[in-house]
C-alpha cells in the first residue's frame, strides 16, 4: 500500500488556495518544517490550515470542560496560539499606523515630544525610523550579549521599560542605515502604548494593540500562550515584547495579514503603512522595508525565531495571496537557515 505523502498533500491544498502549482516545493517544505508545524494560506474566501509532523499515536484526552490547550497536543496543532517572534513586529508596525491615523502619534516627529517616559529620547529617534530600523540603534541592549547566556530563555528579563528607553537615550547614533533592531521596535511598542494612554510597559503595549487592532478584527492574538510546554519553554521578550512577544493562532495570522490588503472589509480598514516603502543602505539587494514588513514589490513579509520555533508570515498586495508558516524547532546549528523566509518568498513571488 502506498502511503500519503502529507507534504505533498498540504502542497497541493495550499495551492488550491492560492491558484499556484507549488509541488515543487516539497522539499523546501521539508526543510522548512523538519519537527513538524503547520502551513496555512488564504485567498478571498478561501482559506486552509494543514499540521505536518504530528507523532503517530492517539491524542491526550481532556476534561470537555477545561478549554487550556497544551501547546503541542497532537490534533490542536491549528487550532492552537503559537508564538510568533519577530512576527509580533508587524503587528507593532500596525498599531502604529493606527495611532498615526487616529492623530495620537506621528511617523516624523521626535518620540520625545510624547513626553513623560519618552521625554529625554534623542530627536533624531522617530516612530518611523523604529518601525524601519533605521534609527541607529543596535540590534538589542548591550546587556543581552551577556543575558543571552546567563538567562537563555528571558534575555530582556530582568529590563522594565525604564531600562529600555534609557538604553535608546544612550545608544542612538546616526539614523539612516537599516540595522535590524529588537531594541528599536521594542522601544516602539512602548511609544505606542504611551501614545494611546495606556502604561508605558508590555501590557500597556498589549492593551493598546487590542483596542487599536487586534480587538476590532476579534484576532485571536496575546501576550501569552494558553499553556506553557515544559518540553520546549517559550522565549520571553520582557518589556521588548513588540519586538517578539506576541502568540497568535495560524487563523489569526492570515485574517490579520488580510485586512492589509487594498478593498478589504476590515473594520479598521486597510492595516499599516506597508505601501510607503524605504530603501536605506543596509539592506540586502532587491529588498526594501516598510512599517514592520520586508518588502519586493508587491510582496511583504517578515519571518521570526525564538528558541524553539519559527514562524513567518506574507501576503502579496496585487494577488490577494497570504501565507503563514510556524515551525517547531528553532534554526539549525549547522546546515542552511531562513527556510522559512526561503519558502515564504518561493511560494507567493
Amino acid at each position: 500500500m502506498f502511503r500519503r505523502d502529507p507534504h505533498r498533500a498540504a502542497l497541493r491544498g495550499v495551492g488550491d488556495v492560492l491558484g499556484r502549482d507549488l509541488g515543487a516545493l516539497r522539499p523546501l517544505l521539508r526543510a522548512a518544517l523538519p519537527r513538524g508545524g503547520v502551513i496555512a494560506a488564504a485567498r478571498g474566501e478561501a482559506r486552509v490550515v494543514t499540521a505536518l509532523g504530528l507523532p503517530a499515536f492517539p491524542p491526550v484526552q481532556h476534561d470537555p470542560h477545561d478549554s487550556v490547550l497544551d501547546p503541542w497536543e497532537l490534533d490542536r496543532w491549528e487550532l492552537n496560539r503559537w508564538e510568533l517572534a519577530s512576527v509580533s513586529k508587524p503587528f507593532t508596525g500596525a498599531l502604529a499606523a493606527a495611532l498615526v491615523s487616529s492623530g495620537r502619534l506621528e511617523w516624523h516627529a521626535p518620540l520625545s515630544a510624547l513626553g513623560g517616559p519618552l521625554r529625554g529620547v534623542p530627536r533624531t529617534v522617530t516612530a518611523w525610523r523604529l518601525a524601519t530600523h533605521t534609527a541607529g540603534l543596535p540590534p538589542h541592549p548591550a546587556r543581552a550579549a551577556l543575558t543571552a547566556l546567563t538567562r537563555y530563555h528571558d534575555p530582556y528579563g530582568g529590563m522594565d521599560a525604564r531600562a529600555v528607553l534609557g538604553s535608546v537615550r544612550r545608544w542612538a547614533g546616526m539614523p539612516g542605515r537599516f540595522v535590524y533592531s529588537n531594541l528599536g521596535v521594542g522601544a516602539l511598542a512602548l511609544a505606542c502604548a504611551a501614545a494611546a494612554g495606556e502604561e508605558c510597559s508590555a501590557d500597556g503595549y498589549g492593551r493598546a494593540l487590542r483596542r487599536h487592532v487586534t480587538g476590532p478584527l476579534n484576532l485571536d492574538v496575546s501576550l501569552a500562550p494558553r499553556r506553557a510546554a515544559a518540553h520546549a519553554p517559550h522565549t520571553a521578550f520582557g518589556p521588548l515584547a513588540g519586538a517578539g512577544g506576541l502568540f497568535a493562532t495560524p487563523d489569526a495570522l492570515l485574517s490579520f495579514a488580510q485586512a492589509h490588503l487594498p478593498g478589504t472589509a476590515a473594520p479598521t480598514g486597510p492595516l499599516g503603512a506597508w505601501q510607503d516603502t524605504a530603501r536605506p543602505p543596509g539592506l540586502p539587494a532587491g529588498t526594501q522595508v516598510s512599517a514592520g514588513w520586508l518588502a519586493r514589490g508587491p510582496l511583504r513579509w517578515h519571518d521570526g525565531v525564538a528558541r524553539h520555533t519559527r514562524s513567518g508570515l506574507a501576503f502579496h498586495a496585487q494577488s490577494g495571496a497570504v501565507l503563514a508558516i510556524l515551525a517547531r524547532g528553532g534554526e539549525p546549528l549547522l546546515g542552511r537557515r531562513a527556510q522559512v523566509s526561503r519558502l515564504l518568498l518561493r511560494a507567493l513571488e
